[in-house]
């Protein structure tokens, strides 16, 4: 008898093994020697907390930027909730902001005590707008908080326009978006801080982690404060006047940071020929057009291969179709369920039908798998699926 379910075991785990490795990921990241050595070493080492290497890192980074100052963080939402508490934002205060995002960092600002006020976005670009975020400026608004969707840089001369004139700082996230460009300048460039995410799907991965970059010296000292406390601060009676979150990056997530990091435009290079694969085999879809880039937009690095479907299209059968994505073994998600009619800003008095570009758009939206590692036959079989699943669920032409 033990012998049968030996068998049968043994025949269940070849049959696991055969569908995992026909499984196609939606994000698989680009590791090499390199960073395997990097790691080791720090595992070798004496240290393996915060220290030497995280502050290299940060270095590297400020200057891969051309920025005064980095501090390296868990991730994109902790950094963005240390961004408002050196910016004096807290209860009371509102911060303009998009809910058109997959990475939901916009969940700091309620972590900080403050209201989201929501603004629609650019129906091509997926960004927030200089104009539509000054309709919700009001006397209580401390912060625009502006993200480069998708890879996409955000409109960011009128944005700082505006932020110059109504007096507010000016918050970049640019967790989507590393090494694409607004007017030759990279993105992280633009806000007061900026906010990184080096989380999966993210082209510079590190498996959790996150930097906060800035010019300004005393942004700088107050995020490293409200960050954490050095072993050899215990004692200062000026630094325990601040209660920290005791959110560094370990040395260990820095060292795969830096190799990932010195290797970057290598990286981006290899998706931008997945890019172009997926862009000659979406061409099969009737009424297909470019991938929008904005006027003032010098390059773009998606962070997600995200398509959107055509005006026939229901969110029902958005979601069909990644269902017929799934079975055919193959992850796609809805890129993002737009945060105001999440239950937590729900209660907060949004409802459907506040944001009408953003709901139309992200009721429309389907990431693909987008990683280096994919061939131009899975590439070709994922456009053909997603294409027969499009006939499927009786729309016809699945992409405008």
């Amino acid at each position: 008898m033990s012998g049968i379910l030996s068998n049968r075991e043994d025949a269940a785990l070849e049959i696991e093994t055969e569908v995992a490795e026909d499984f196609i990921p939606l994000s698989d990241p680009d590791i090499t020697e390199a960073e395997l050595a990097a790691v080791e070493a720090v595992l070798r080492s004496t240290r393996v907390s915060a220290g030497a290497v995280t502050e290299e890192f940060e270095r590297a980074f400020a200057a891969y930027l051309g920025r005064a100052h980095a501090v390296a963080v868990p991730s994109g939402t902790i950094g963005l909730r240390l961004a408002l508490a050196a910016h004096g934002i807290g209860p009371g205060d509102e911060v303009v902001t998009s809910a058109y995002s997959f990475r939901e960092t916009a969940h700091a600002i309620s972590l900080a005590g403050a209201r989201p006020v929501f603004a629609d976005i650019d129906y091509w670009a997926g960004t927030i707008t200089a104009e539509k975020a000054a309709a919700k400026v009001t006397d209580r608004t401390k912060a625009i908080l502006a993200g480069n969707t998708n890879g996409h840089p955000a409109p960011w001369d009128p944005l700082r326009a505006l932020a110059k004139e109504r007096g507010l700082a000016l918050i970049e996230d640019s967790t989507e978006a590393i090494g694409s460009r607004y007017q030759g300048a990279l993105v992280g460039s633009f806000g007061d801080t900026a906010v990184f995410d080096f989380s999966q799907p993210s082209p510079l991965t590190c498996g959790e982690g996150g930097m906060v970059v800035t010019d300004d010296i005393d942004l700088a000292v107050a995020l490293r404060r409200h960050r954490a406390h050095r072993l050899d601060e215990r004692s200062s009676v000026v630094v325990g006047g601040t209660p920290c979150y005791q959110a560094g990056l370990s040395d260990l997530a820095s060292a795969l940071g830096l190799a990932q990091l010195s290797r970057l435009e290598a990286i981006l290079e290899r998706r931008r020929i997945v890019q172009n694969l997926y862009y000659r085999h979406v061409q099969s879809f009737e009424g297909i057009k470019d991938p929008y880039i904005g006027p003032d937009v010098t390059e773009v690095n998606w962070f997600l291969y995200v398509v959107h479907l055509g005006t026939r299209f229901t969110r029902s059968s958005r979601d069909m179709i990644v269902e017929d994505l799934r079975v055919a073994q193959i992850e796609a998600a809805a890129y993002a369920s737009p945060l105001h009619l999440q239950r937590h800003y729900f209660d907060m008095g949004y409802r459907r039908g506040d944001l009408f570009v953003t709901e139309k758009v992200a009721d429309r939206s389907v990431a693909l798998p987008f990683h280096p590692h994919l061939t131009d036959d899975e590439i070709g079989f994922i456009v053909q699926t997603m294409k027969d699943a499009s006939v499927n669920v009786g729309a016809g032409a699945a992409i405008y």
